[in-house]
């Protein structure tokens, strides 16, 4: 596991891979500020505030257009624990779920703590954005599960009975991780949402969307992802739930025009792998990158979860360029959210000349600490 040498990538792949690095984190983070001001609200409630056609447009929530969730915030820990596993590499210490977990801390010290504290020199530089600061109605699942410094594992997760679509979200930056076996990708998916999210259903949800969000960071084609996904969720115990959704979501491709009531039928519960059906279903049949996120966000579901899923696919699918420019103009973090890819990009594609053998930068080592 680790970062793919710096030959195999020309500059043209490096483009394109920064371009799905943007795509996926943008995407996600776009679609999670839509669904926003919804999440919670019943299909009826949606179109009484917003009309017959329900959202269709960034709204208010948490006193602005464009806000992001918990959702979002926690995604952009998920990179820079990555990051971080990278960096530490090179000290022969090597168990990225520690560096995930230890960035996950990172961010329960953001909903504990008033604002960045100058004196933790450890946290690095996206822990000292002030904006990440901001509680956004954070689940309790989240918030037990990071609540102490024990890390849950496979052997012993944390809340065995949580089986949300949280865990999912955060793993849209390990399907970015192309250099890796869709195995080890879902593994290390799987092995950090059970840090949070113990039940099976949970992890194998995050392990999931993380193969779907790898296969199309490779180019895959959305069914080539899907059938990719099943491949790999048929070896795991426990997968035949995720599996089933995955499989209703494609056969609810055929069944007529895209609904919300469609999308509803596919949430079933709204637990992990209901949402991932109705993002894969939304991602399928999406006109185009704004219907899908709109299809995503408009029903009885959480709908924020929803669309940052279909988000993350979309933006993985398309690169940055194809999502809506007018909602990535209002989004919240986005300065943050474009810094944080292009440094996994660069760490990714360029890791040894930023750490090795040959010397370190002094400025990658302040913003990534060992």
């Amino acid at each position: 596991m680790g970062a793919t040498a710096g030959a195999v990538w020309g500059r043209s792949e490096q483009q394109d891979f920064r371009s799905r690095v943007r795509g996926t984190m943008l995407g996600a983070a776009v679609g999670d500020a839509l669904g926003a001001p919804v999440n919670g609200m019943s299909l009826a409630q949606i179109r009484e505030a917003y009309g017959a056609e329900g959202l269709v447009d960034l709204a208010q929530a948490y006193g602005r257009r464009g806000a992001v969730t918990h959702l979002t915030q926690l995604t952009l820990f998920s990179v820079d624990g990555l990051i971080r596993a990278q960096v530490r590499r090179d000290t022969g210490a090597w168990h990225p779920p520690t560096d995930l977990h230890r960035a996950y801390l990172r961010w329960a010290a953001t909903q504990r703590d008033w604002g960045p504290d100058e004196r933790r020199k450890e946290d690095g530089w996206l822990a000292r954005e002030e904006w990440l600061y901001a509680r956004r109605d954070a689940s309790r699942s989240l918030l037990i599960g990071l609540g102490d410094d024990m890390m849950g594992t496979l052997d012993a997760p944390k809340n065995p009975g949580e089986a949300g679509p949280e865990a999912a979200v955060r793993s849209a930056p390990f399907g970015l991780l192309v250099g890796w076996e869709p195995q080890l990708v879902a593994q290390l998916a799987i092995e950090c949402a059970a840090q949070t999210h113990g039940h099976p259903v949970g992890y194998l949800t995050a392990g999931a969307y993380a193969v779907l969000v790898h296969a199309l960071a490779c180019g895959e084609s959305m069914d080539g992802a899907i059938q990719r996904t099943l491949g790999m969720l048929a070896s795991r115990p426990g997968h035949e739930p995720v599996s089933q959704a995955l499989q209703h979501a494609l056969g609810a491709v055929r069944q007529g025009r895209p609904a919300p009531e469609r999308v509803g039928e596919l949430m079933a519960g709204a637990q992990g792998e209901g949402v991932l059906a109705a993002a894969v279903y939304c991602a399928l049949v999406g006109e185009d990158v704004r219907h899908g996120l709109c299809l995503s966000a408009n029903h009885d579901g959480p709908s924020a979860a929803t669309a940052a899923l279909t988000g993350g696919l979309l933006g993985a699918m398309h690169g940055e360029t194809a999502l809506p420019p007018a909602w990535l103009a209002e989004l919240e973090g986005r300065p943050t959210i474009l810094e944080l890819s292009d440094d996994f990009a660069m760490e990714m594609t360029q890791g040894p000349a930023l750490h090795g053998p040959g010397g370190s930068s002094p400025g990658w080592l302040a913003r990534y600490p060992r």
